[in-house]
């Protein structure tokens, strides 16, 4: 597995030694099934927000809950080499849950990023980060440019090409 990845515990003290040096710590996170130039210039904004960034990322069985069980595409540890194998990315971890609580809760990074057209407030996960003193900011996301729209661009393109 490559540096950068993380299980839980190792991620944990990874995001409490830079906070304790002084590194302001965002967190995002998502199933990032097949990487595209959109999720290229999310992460790259989010990482303008603070020093390190970190990525949870959704397990296969928790993308299969989420997405149906035609995904995940591209299996967990692939999806986690190629988000750690990138410039703008300090770390990544591998997560179980549905939503990312429990792992901020783990976490506690200083700046909790979402990209899309979320009002704070009514993220499920806001009132956690709020709570141990974080702050949750919503990014742009780039319409247009998404996991989904790939696959059914390659469905429509090579479906019945076997």
């Amino acid at each position: 597995m490559h540096r950068k990845c993380f299980n839980v515990e190792t991620a944990t003290q990874w995001v409490r030694a830079r906070q304790a040096s002084g590194k302001q710590v965002v967190f995002t996170n998502g199933c990032f099934d097949l990487l595209h130039r959109g999720h290229l210039a999310y992460l790259e904004e989010a990482k303008t927000l603070g020093d390190m960034l970190i990525i949870g990322v959704n397990s296969d069985a928790s993308v299969r809950r989420l997405k149906g069980n035609k995904r995940p595409i591209m299996p967990q540890e692939d999806r986690l080499i190629m988000l750690a194998s990138l410039e703008m990315v300090d770390a990544v971890v591998l997560f179980e849950d549905d939503t990312p609580i429990p792992l901020l809760r783990e976490l506690r990074p200083d700046i909790h990023v979402k990209g899309g057209d979320y009002v704070p407030e009514s993220l499920p996960e806001y009132s956690v980060v709020i709570g141990y003193g974080g702050q949750v900011k919503i990014l742009s996301f780039i319409e247009g440019c998404s996991s989904s729209g790939i696959i059914s661009r390659i469905v429509e393109r090579y479906g019945h090409d076997h």
